[in-house]
């Protein structure tokens, strides 16, 4: 009778070892969320202000490329000349 019941001590004991190490993932996992959350946000905030500050570059561009009829990049990253051999956009 000693045998079982120290069996169902150490079984017991596994299972409980096993519930502490679950609760333990799933706080990690819940301060991993928040940190990728964290970063998102982050990384929206730094996409906005860098539109924000695009935005007056891009008209200065425009304004310079249509005095002068320099090379101008699209949106794929290809080059396009806008400049005729004779000198005129």
């Amino acid at each position: 009778m000693l045998w079982p019941m120290f069996f169902l001590a150490l079984a017991f004991c596994g299972i409980a070892v096993l519930g502490v190490l679950a609760v333990r993932v799933g706080l990690e996992v819940r301060r991993f969320t928040r940190a990728v959350g964290d970063g998102s946000e982050r990384i929206t905030r730094a996409v906005e202000d860098l539109e924000r500050a695009a935005v007056p570059l891009a008209s200065r561009a425009g304004t310079a490329r249509e005095a002068h009829g320099t090379v101008r990049a699209d949106v794929t990253g290809d080059v396009r000349g806008d400049v005729r051999h004779d000198g005129k956009a």
